[in-house]
């Protein structure tokens, strides 16, 4: 089952984290822009209330909460109810398919990758956007795990890890970057975003189907 309970209930208290966190998540959405190839037609899974989306021109995606539904769809996304686990979409429609911060949300990983890549045309991209586990603010996370509303039910991946899944479901050419340095608290300036990973905290990899 989707884990949407937190997201229908505190969907304000998200928006707000993006307000009161504004370096890290423009930092983010540079990382995240970077992978992001050029013209195409992409979608996000697990898009939110589209805070990533909408300025990067993604204008399909799926989220399963409706009220994070809702908000997207007044930013102007075509949000489809739906799951990672299966896509509402047909074979090879996408050039790019986008995560954010939603692989330590979905029920089944694999699955999940399986059906980006079935949703994706032969060449097109996958770009996921993570918090790694074995980071600064990963091992934040956890430890305050059952405090946060939105992350008691999340699981964490580290870099390799996720490689690993990414690579047992048809992808190659992973490519990473990173930013993000300090904590959410010391985050207060622009943030560079650097090729690789294993010093920032938010990691994006692209790979090719």
């Amino acid at each position: 089952m989707p884990k949407i309970a937190p997201f229908e209930k505190y969907a304000e208290k998200y928006e707000r984290w993006f307000e009161k966190n504004r370096w890290v998540y423009e930092a983010e959405l540079r990382a995240v822009k970077a992978m992001v190839p050029p013209g195409g037609r992409g979608m996000e899974i697990g898009l939110g209330t589209g805070r990533f989306a909408e300025p990067l021109g993604v204008k399909n995606g799926v989220e399963p909460s409706k009220r994070m539904r809702e908000i997207a769809q007044k930013r102007g996304i075509g949000a489809l109810d739906g799951v990672a686990e299966k896509l509402p979409f047909e074979d090879s429609r996408f050039d790019f398919v986008l995560m954010v911060t939603t692989v330590c949300f979905v029920d089944d990983i694999i699955k999940t990758l399986k059906e980006a890549h079935r949703v994706l045309s032969d060449g097109g991209f996958l770009i996921i956007g993570f918090v790694d586990r074995n980071s600064k603010m990963g091992k934040i996370y956890l430890e305050l795990q059952k405090e946060n509303v939105f992350y008691k039910e999340a699981t964490f991946f580290s870099v390799d890890e996720l490689a690993e899944c990414i690579n047992h479901t048809g992808f190659t050419d992973l490519t990473f970057n990173q930013t993000v340095f300090g904590t959410l608290a010391e985050t207060a300036q622009e943030e560079p975003v650097k090729a690789g990973y294993g010093e920032g905290s938010f990691v994006v990899v692209r790979a090719r189907k």
